[in-house]
């Protein structure tokens, strides 16, 4: 691995390229805070794909992409005369130091649980109206739930034991199938929310990431689904013109590929 020094000077080389690029590049002198804005949420995605794959190198790779943004954003706010890298790493030092007074001052924490009750609580002293206020309104709706359910714990507001939670699950698809039985389309969608929030919440209790677990999921059926493709056109077939059946077949095989 790097020395200190070495991390430090690649670090420094980075931002050489970026005053660089700013100056130079067509492409890169036009880029504004807000056109860069969706590229870096895709690059998050694929940061977050490869982090499911566990490969390394990849990973690796889109950190690079993720740095290169956020000096870019810093790069941007400093011809702005708003902010500079340096204000961007004091900021979130000077935030570190203060979340962790169990490290930089006298507060003594028994476990994780503790330290994340008093991160809550101290971001309601830092003037944060409400424990929900930390929460991007654009986040998906299953890693939003997530949030909401883990920040909400932080203060007390939880269940005590997993098997409450499971019944509240039981519960919610209860009242759904209620719901399906009566034919009510909008009370349909409300309580399947019902059913999809309480699972989540089922999911934090048994150490279950959901947003990983549902990725997975869809990562294996693309997979088995395109083995079956494969296969058919092997057999000179479309999926079309195929039975369940026959398809079935397929699937069956893909699962000792694709577990």
């Amino acid at each position: 691995m790097n020395t200190r020094k070495q991390q430090l000077a690649a670090f420094n080389r980075l931002l050489d390229i970026m005053d660089d690029l700013r100056e130079k590049c067509p492409w890169d002198k036009k880029q504004t805070l807000q056109s860069l804005r969706h590229l870096t949420i895709e690059e998050t995605y694929e940061l977050a794909d490869a982090i499911l794959d566990n490969d390394l190198q990849e990973i690796k790779k889109e950190l690079g992409d993720v740095l290169l943004h956020i000096v870019f954003y810093a790069k941007i706010g400093s011809e702005k005369q708003a902010f500079d890298i340096a204000d961007v790493a004091n900021a979130i030092s000077d935030k570190l130091i203060d979340r962790h007074p169990h490290i930089y001052g006298d507060v003594v924490v028994e476990n994780e649980e503790d330290v994340k009750k008093n991160w809550e609580k101290l971001k309601l002293k830092e003037g944060n109206k409400s424990v929900l206020e930390g929460v991007p309104k654009s986040l998906p709706a299953v890693v939003k739930a997530n949030r909401i359910q883990d920040k909400v714990a932080g203060v007390g507001f939880d269940w005590e034991e997993p098997h409450q939670v499971w019944e509240k699950v039981q519960e919610e698809l209860s009242e759904l199938n209620d719901e399906i039985k009566n034919s009510n389309q909008e009370k349909i969608e409300k309580e399947f929310g019902d059913v999809l929030f309480s699972m989540i919440n089922y999911a934090r209790f048994i150490g279950v990431n959901p947003e990983n677990a549902l990725e997975k999921t869809n990562k294996k059926f693309i997979n088995r689904f395109q083995f079956l493709e494969e296969a058919a056109k092997k057999e000179g077939k479309q999926l079309s013109d195929m039975t369940l059946a026959e398809m079935d077949v397929h699937w069956e095989n893909s699962k000792e590929f694709f577990k």
